[in-house]
């Protein structure tokens, strides 16, 4: 599959981190020599990325971060026929994934795991929470069958969840699930921090999930929220039925994209009525320039790219 398509690599790990410039630059230069794309976070605490390239890129990359101490990396392998993602950002920030200005201790205090192919039965005790600690309109697009949704709008608004709805089951078996993993390991550090002792994370998250359970097994219910181009992807790992929005990036369902409000690479039902006159008129000018770009052959970072395009 990976000769013909882009490999993906999600990947994140909590370690302490000095001369974030020096990794930055570092970095930047080996993925752009590689032409890979994609976003890498670092911060004090650690590093969390997802990087799209070609599959011996990609190898080399994971080699290279190795090289680099990175030795503890938590692994995501997924495939695209094309470049989804439209630039490489490397960026240094004071959190990895921004959520608490508590000091938490991610790297020794976090839920234990379960690994995926022990998650089905784990999350059937019916005395276990199970709690999906991404965003709601993540949780909308799909989630595991009985998991608790909090109905936040960002992941930072979990905290005020944990302390006003949560913090009377600390001492009861809660089960977590994220995207990725590195959600859970965050909200879990502070949970602990907060007195609860019964704490369950599926490890790598449901991508990880994804990759280890055949669809006939999955407890999964719907398609899963990506943050690249792909918009969502099914319980094997390929393309979901949702496409994003340009004008407010939310995910649009079949049913949204039949609405008289939707306007390919412009507004959509959730942003028609809140969008101005002259941010559309930007808009329609962007996809403008890169439908001349694809004319002409020239680069625009939003032309769709195969692997073919990159030899």
């Amino acid at each position: 599959m990976n000769n013909i398509n882009f490999t993906i690599i999600s990947f994140y790990q909590f370690r302490k981190l000095i001369y974030l410039d020096k990794i930055k630059k570092t970095l930047k230069e080996f993925c752009s020599f590689h032409k890979m794309r994609g976003t890498i976070l670092l911060a004090n605490e650690g590093m969390n990325g997802t990087i799209a390239g070609l599959s011996n890129s990609v190898n080399l990359l994971e080699k290279k971060l190795k090289l680099m101490g990175f030795d503890n990396l938590e692994l995501k392998y997924s495939f695209y026929k094309y470049m989804p993602f439209n630039r490489l950002k490397i960026k240094v920030k004071k959190e990895i994934i921004t959520f608490s200005r508590s000091k938490l201790d991610v790297e020794k205090n976090t839920a234990n795991y379960v690994d995926a192919k022990n998650w089905n039965n784990f999350i059937q005790n019916k005395d276990t929470l199970i709690l999906d600690v991404r965003n709601k309109f993540e949780c909308q697009i799909g989630s595991f069958r009985n998991a608790i949704n909090p109905k936040i709008n960002n992941f930072s608004d979990l905290k005020e969840y944990i302390n006003d709805k949560l913090i009377s089951k600390k001492n009861k078996n809660i089960a977590m699930f994220c995207t990725g993993g590195i959600r859970c390991e965050k909200a879990s550090s502070y949970m602990i921090h907060k007195g609860f002792k019964n704490l369950f994370q599926l490890k790598g998250g449901v991508l990880k999930y994804f990759e280890k359970i055949p669809k006939e097994k999955s407890r999964w219910k719907g398609e899963c929220f990506v943050f690249d181009n792909r918009v969502s992807v099914k319980k094997d790992l390929t393309i979901g039925t949702y496409e994003l929005c340009f004008g407010c990036r939310m995910p649009l369902s079949k049913a949204n994209l039949k609405s008289f409000k939707f306007e390919k690479g412009v507004t959509c039902p959730k942003c028609f009525d809140k969008i101005s006159k002259n941010k559309k008129i930007k808009l329609r000018e962007r996809n403008k320039q890169i439908h001349i770009a694809k004319k002409k052959g020239l680069y625009n970072p939003y032309i769709v790219y195969s692997p073919s395009d990159f030899f």
